[in-house]
């Protein structure tokens, strides 16, 4: 029962480690898969463009969307057609997301999740 009562604490913290980490793990997935989504909808986004649309819009839009689960107001998207809508030019999309570990109220680790995805312009 010794034992058990001098163990428990640290097995109780290595738990909640591993939860915090499988958390910002799923985010990361998250924003990456956001990424990917937002980056193809620009690829094909000259012909919005043609039509009168805003392809970097509806890009972040998408990628928005696809990261519904996180909190909007903190995730930072950023649509960049590096040479223009041209055809085979690239467009970049990159997305931002804050994490924080924390174990019982101490901040072990925190920092900005990032993705960015290039496509070449259809």
């Amino acid at each position: 029962m010794t034992e058990f009562a001098l163990v428990l604490p640290i097995l109780a913290l290595l738990l909640f480690g591993i939860i915090q980490l499988g958390i910002v793990f799923n985010h990361y997935v998250t924003i990456t898969d956001a990424v990917r989504t937002g980056a193809r909808k620009a690829a094909v986004g000259r012909l919005i463009l043609q039509g009168g649309g805003d392809p970097a819009g509806q890009a972040e839009a998408l990628v928005r969307a696809s990261a519904s689960d996180l909190n909007q107001s903190d995730l930072q998207v950023t649509v960049n057609p590096l040479a223009g809508w041209s055809q085979g030019s690239d467009v970049s999309v990159s997305a931002s997301y804050p994490y924080q570990v924390s174990l019982l109220g101490i901040v072990v680790s925190s920092g900005n999740l990032t993705a960015t995805t290039q496509e070449r312009v259809e």
